[in-house]
């Protein structure tokens, strides 16, 4: 039997995160937050106003001065900290994770460890990053130029509720080791997930006022955090990406956004079957679905088609639906009635339209009230919307291919390109097909945590699934301002006064001559 999470004394714990951080005062409305196991109420979050968000802002620009004062390497040892803290820690976190979100406690797990690397990476590699580099010169041995880079100032984060620790706290942890201070916007189901992770950077070391968390509705909270910070990062939906990609031109502040995906995942003709099965399962239906890099449209080569349906069908009515704090239950709630709807009305008007359900394709209100059977479809036509648009839910499609050819052509064919993943037996043609793939990651006999786990790797979208990357170099020094200083030893290059322009073009002709021929 599942154990339950005790919601009282969530909300106790939830009031007092409130009480500790929030710049709203008494008199701001509240927001109520619902815990998705049960549908019960949990706590209120203030509703934050844009001068909340105008103080917030102040308060991070104001530290962030004091913070990128301070040697690199004594930023980097709060994330050596935090990395064993979240560790430590996890038990409780993992219940405000939950009780936010309803997810699987396996999937809750997910995050902290996705923290816990993310922290040692950055703490152990960014300072190496941010370090003054030497770069070639203009002029071999005359010209001597340096490479330097400062925080932008305050970096603005607006993250989504799915993952609710590991998009908030894995995209500061960069921003705040190049020296920046942060305005995080969390999405209001799951704002309490923030608060208790604010508490842990801190008890690691952080400036309390270096890391400001404002609460509320997008609408009111988001256009005036874009209008203050100098840096903008959004995990979201392709339409709202857009609107914020906009706002972010017009400021000419740089902004990242990871946006939607409808990712696919080929089955060539010699993979492994059981390695095929179980990507498709954990690739589908981790999170219950609730994944940017979910796949959700699997190509299978007709020679294997029968034989993998069958065994993916069997694997995926082996899972264990529930809503606890139980580690045996595989897949958990998802986030709220509103998107349990969406996913039933794209799954209910693929069946009016000529689709099979294999298994699943049913609510299962007994269990919890916003949970969804794990689902495969078959007969996905063209002309049906859970063909090309993203359901964000425990739902997949499979499809039959001919050929190697036809699977890479029909992957490709879409708006999106976040995340897809190759299952074959050989690994040079797995690489091969992965690189002809139109998809920011791709995976090789891995549904998604080989290149995401890969955090010295950049991850990120093609097409609509977005701009900009996280992880590795390009997730920490799209923080900062580059700055080149060049010396010229030899004075300015320019003709000495007596030399004529002529002579001058000549020589710096034969110079350019030489070094086209050196191999330096």
């Amino acid at each position: 039997m599942a154990t339950t999470l005790d919601v009282e004394t969530e909300r106790d714990e939830f009031e007092r995160l409130v009480d500790g951080v929030t710049l709203a005062g008494d008199d701001r409305e509240g927001i109520e937050v619902v815990a998705s196991f049960t549908g019960e109420p949990l706590a209120t979050i203030p509703a934050g106003t844009a001068e909340d968000v105008t103080e917030a802002v102040e308060r991070a620009r104001e530290a962030g001065k004091r913070w990128a004062d301070r040697p690199v390497a004594e930023r980097a040892a709060v994330f050596e900290g935090l990395a064993e803290l979240i560790l430590d820690r996890q038990a409780g976190m993992l219940d405000v994770i939950q009780a936010e979100t309803g997810k699987a406690r396996l999937d809750a797990f997910e995050e902290v460890i996705d923290v816990a690397g993310t922290a040692r990476y950055y703490a152990a590699e960014g300072p190496g990053m941010l370090a003054p580099a030497k770069r070639r010169g203009a002029i071999p041995l005359a010209t001597r130029v340096e490479e330097r880079h400062h925080p932008v100032g305050v970096v603005g984060i607006i993250s989504p509720w799915n993952y609710p620790l590991a998009l908030t706290v894995s995209d500061a942890i960069p921003a705040l080791l190049a020296g920046n201070g942060v305005v995080l916007k969390p999405d209001e189901h799951t704002s309490f997930t923030a608060l208790k992770a604010r508490e842990l950077l801190i008890e690691a070391g952080l400036p309390e006022d270096l890391f400001q968390i404002v609460t509320g509705e997008g609408v009111e909270v988001g256009p005036p955090l874009i209008d203050s910070v100098d840096y903008l990062t959004f995990t979201g939906s392709t339409e709202t990406g857009r609107a914020i990609a906009e706002q972010c031109g017009r400021n000419l502040i740089d902004c990242s956004l990871e946006l939607g995906g409808k990712n696919p995942m080929l089955v060539l003709d010699d993979a492994d079957l059981g390695k095929a099965v179980r990507g498709a399962v954990v690739g589908s239906f981790n999170n219950a679905g609730q994944l940017c890099l979910a796949a959700e449209r699997i190509y299978v080569h007709e020679s294997l088609r029968e034989e993998f349906t069958e065994r993916f069908v069997a694997a995926t009515e082996s899972l264990t639906l529930g809503t606890g704090t139980d580690w045996g239950i595989d897949v958990g709630s998802l986030i709220s009635a509103e998107h349990l709807g969406r996913v039933e009305d794209h799954v209910d008007d693929a069946v009016e339209k000529g689709a099979t359900v294999l298994t699943g394709g049913q609510a299962r209100p007994e269990v919890g009230p916003y949970v969804y059977e794990p689902t495969i479809l078959t007969d996905v036509t063209d002309e049906i919307a859970l063909c090309t648009e993203e359901t964000f839910g425990p739902v997949t499609a499979i499809y039959g291919v001919e050929s190697e050819a036809e699977a890479i052509e029909r992957a490709n064919d879409t708006d999106y390109g976040l995340n897809a993943s190759v299952y074959t037996e050989d690994s040079e043609r797995g690489r091969e097909v992965a690189a002809r793939i139109e998809a920011g990651t791709v995976n090789v006999n891995d549904a998604y945590v080989a290149s995401y786990g890969s955090v010295d790797a950049p991850m990120g979208g093609f097409k609509d699934s977005g701009v900009g990357r996280r992880h590795g170099r390009e997730g920490l020094l799209k923080y900062t301002e580059a700055q080149t200083i060049a010396e010229q030893r030899t004075g300015p290059n320019a003709p000495p006064g007596p030399v004529p322009n002529e002579w001058y073009a000549k020589g710096m002709t034969a110079l350019m001559r030489l070094l086209n021929r050196s191999p330096f």
